[in-house]
């Protein structure tokens, strides 16, 4: 949960990939700060997720069904908006593909990761910023593969790459609007998508999950797994006032396992 007092009261704050994970945590403390929420995410599962979100926490939220990857529907829900003040940038796909695997399935696993982490998030994008005017925020969820790599993750890493790539051009397109864009790089975070990458990292040295994973925190300066919760401070600052003058930056919050 947050651990800072924010208040978005008055303001339309749109979280994509909100159904679990770090999108659904920070989608929470959105509504516990008094935003008018929305989430989007591909299932009607979204659905529920708002419901549940407004019996939680009494905010007004809203769960639309996208897939971001298709324009059409992208600009179809994001066009019906009248105005957005903060847009978190979080719906993303997460799995192996490795450069070495036979047949056309890891192709199109690639594809898809593309079409829904840069095309999506551009799509997103491209229909927010018309509904933005001074002092409007985008926060776009990359990783610390976005900034180095691991094996068999091509395809993830590449897309994140490209959204630091993206964020930092949009700063400077944006700027001269009012518009601040960022960029959140979580570490490892207890969440459906990180733990299957792990489990793939493990069959693949063959390691032990744990043991895998042990080894991997011993390398953060401070020690253990994070939990979605962990990373609502972090977008809730970047979409406030608090970040008037921060834009362009890719923030990592990995508990020290990258420097600098």
């Amino acid at each position: 949960m947050a651990q800072v007092t924010y208040d978005f009261s008055g303001k339309t704050v749109l979280v994509t990939g909100a159904s679990r994970g770090i999108g659904l945590g920070v989608a929470r403390g959105f509504a516990q700060a008094g935003a008018d929420l929305h989430i989007l995410a591909t299932t009607d599962a979204i659905k529920t997720t708002a419901q549940n979100l407004r019996d939680e926490t009494g905010a007004s939220v809203a769960g639309h069904i996208c897939d971001i990857s298709d324009r059409t529907r992208a600009r179809e829900v994001i066009g019906a908006f009248s105005r957005i003040d903060v847009l978190i940038n979080n719906a993303g796909f997460e799995r192996p593909t490795p450069i070495l695997e036979d047949g056309d399935a890891v192709e199109a696993t690639f594809r898809r990761i593309i079409d829904i982490n840069v095309m999506g998030t551009y799509y997103v994008t491209r229909e927010a910023v018309r509904k933005m005017g001074p002092g409007g925020k985008i926060v776009i969820t990359s990783s610390i593969w976005g900034q180095t790599a691991v094996a068999d993750m091509s395809a993830y890493c590449a897309s994140k790459h490209a959204n630091i790539g993206f964020m930092r051009a949009l700063a400077q397109e944006l700027g001269p609007k009012g518009i601040n864009v960022n960029a959140v790089c979580p570490g490892w975070v207890k969440t459906d998508a990180a733990m299957n990458s792990l489990k793939h990292m493990a069959t693949e040295t063959g390691r032990d999950q744990d043991e895998l994973l042990d080894e991997i925190l011993s390398a953060q300066a401070l020690d253990g797994l994070m939990e979605p919760d962990d990373m609502i401070d972090t977008y809730l600052f970047l979409a406030s006032d608090a970040a008037a003058n921060v834009t362009g930056q890719s923030l990592n919050v990995d508990r020290g396992e990258l420097m600098g």
